[in-house]
C-alpha cells in the first residue's frame, strides 16, 4: 500500500469527502446494515486504488465518484438488486441524497425518492450527479459517457418525472 504520507493525505481527503460515499451507497443497498457494508467496500476500493489517483487529471471528488459508482453498480448486479426490492429511505438517508431536509413531509419528494429508487444502476447515477448539481461535463467524466448523452439521458428521465407527476397530480396520489 502506500506510504504514510499517502495515508495522512488519504485520511484527510475521506474525511472531507466522506459524504459521497455515504449518499452513493444510501442509494445503491437496500437496507441500512447493506449500506453500511458498500460504504465500506467503497472505502476500501479508494484505499487500493488510491496510488492511481492523479491530481492533475482529475479533481478528487470526480475520481471518487467514479469509483464510489462502479463499486456501488458492481454491488447491485451481485446482488440482484432491482427496483422495488429497496427499502424505503429514511429520514436521514433522504436527508443526504437532497442537501436540507424539507421543512414539512412533502408527498412529491417522497414520489421522486421512489422514482429514483426505481431507475437502473447508470439513471441513479446520473440523477444523482445531477442533484448534486455536477455540471454536465464533470456527470460525462465520472460516468464515461459524452455531456450530450449525459444532457440527453437527463432530459429524458426529467420528462419521464414529470409525466408520472402530472398523473399522480390528476390522479390525486403521489
Amino acid at each position: 500500500m502506500g506510504s504514510k504520507p499517502d495515508q495522512q493525505r488519504f485520511e484527510a481527503l475521506w474525511r472531507e469527502h466522506r459524504g459521497i460515499v455515504l449518499k452513493v451507497a444510501g442509494v445503491y443497498a437496500r437496507s441500512a446494515e447493506e449500506r453500511l457494508d458498500l460504504a465500506q467496500e467503497i472505502g476500501a476500493q479508494l484505499w487500493r486504488s488510491f496510488a492511481s489517483f492523479d491530481e492533475r487529471r482529475a479533481k478528487f471528488s470526480t475520481w471518487l465518484y467514479r469509483i464510489a459508482l462502479n463499486v456501488a453498480i458492481s454491488h447491485l448486479r451481485r446482488t440482484g438488486g432491482e427496483a422495488g426490492r429497496f427499502e424505503p429511505l429514511d429520514e436521514g438517508h433522504l436527508a443526504t441524497i437532497a442537501g436540507e431536509p424539507a421543512a414539512e413531509p412533502d408527498e412529491r419528494i417522497d414520489a421522486l425518492h421512489a422514482f429514483i429508487g426505481e431507475l437502473d444502476a447508470l439513471n441513479r447515477a446520473l440523477i444523482l450527479l445531477y442533484l448534486e448539481d455536477r455540471s454536465y461535463a464533470e456527470i460525462a467524466e465520472v460516468l464515461g459517457i459524452s455531456a450530450t448523452n449525459v444532457a440527453t439521458k437527463i432530459n429524458r428521465i426529467k420528462q419521464k418525472l414529470r409525466g408520472r407527476m402530472t398523473a399522480a397530480t390528476v390522479t390525486g396520489g403521489a
